[in-house]
């Protein structure tokens, strides 16, 4: 496939100039990455949007989170959800993917089956599960990005390339660069932690990237049978094998049903 002229920083004062119709919800990112903000302070600017607070409360009270309808108020919900778990639905919202009328082929599948297992390894990698779910679930951001940019390309991509290494590679031989790593510098451009921004920045290779690239892995497994399985090993410097994953992949794919629920997709 032909290089494709991806002009990065253009592409990024795009999505900043399609963050500047969305007010409400760029303040609500940026409260979200204030570490000097609080429940209640993030609660006073969601309330100004009914729709990311339905949202919000929605997955505060989902299965996954495990409160069954106890959350009745949005305070409550962001001390449930977490800080990044409210930043990150206000940076779909600022993305423009939640209303995206074209997303690449199996857009939503790939990022709730990524969210839903970072989210299940996220503890034995040192990181709150709603952290680590976030992570999973802001990845494939970059790759509707690409394909906003350059939609026939991106569509052959998706068509003919499974998630994680293959489809990264074809990503960097077409446009320069990778999907998470077009996430990172967005979020880098929205404030977000430093380290969320070099988990995506070292997917391919580097040790904070390793469970963001076993999220892939798994998520390849789960949706493609006849996926070639990559021991997992190989991909964390064998910080975690096999055993540790392989009893996971049942919950991980009844957590995706939670949270497409919950996120209306």
């Amino acid at each position: 496939m032909a290089t494709f002229l991806l002009d990065v920083e253009e592409l990024l004062e795009a999505l900043d100039a399609m963050a500047s119709t969305r007010p409400v919800a760029a303040q609500i990112v940026a409260v979200s990455n204030d570490d000097t903000a609080g429940a209640k302070d993030l609660a006073t600017v969601l309330g100004a949007d009914m729709a990311l607070a339905t949202k919000v409360m929605r997955l505060a009270n989902s299965a996954y989170f495990g409160m069954s309808g106890r959350v009745t108020n949005l305070q409550f919900a962001i001390a449930v959800v977490g800080f990044s778990a409210v930043g990150t639905m206000a940076t779909v919202a600022l993305s423009g993917i939640d209303a995206a009328e074209v997303l690449p082929q199996g857009f939503w599948d790939t990022s709730t089956h990524l969210a839903a297992a970072a989210g299940s390894l996220g503890s034995l990698f040192g990181q709150r599960a709603g952290d680590a779910m976030c992570l999973g679930l802001l990845a494939e951001m970059g790759a509707a990005l690409l394909h906003a940019a350059d939609p026939p390309g991106y569509d052959e991509i998706a068509a003919t390339t499974e998630p994680g290494a293959p489809r990264f590679a074809a990503e960097l031989d077409r446009y320069g660069i990778t999907a998470p790593r077009l996430t990172a510098e967005a979020l880098q451009q929205w404030r977000f932690s430093v380290d969320m921004v070099e988990a995506l920045r070292e997917v391919e290779s580097g040790p904070k990237g390793a469970l963001l690239r076993i999220a892939y892995e798994l998520t390849a497994r789960l949706l493609h049978p006849q996926h070639q399985e990559v021991p997992v090993e190989r991909l964390c410097d064998n910080r975690l094998s096999e055993f540790h994953v392989h009893g996971r992949l049942a919950s991980i794919r009844a957590e995706v049903g939670d949270l497409k629920t919950a996120l209306g997709v």
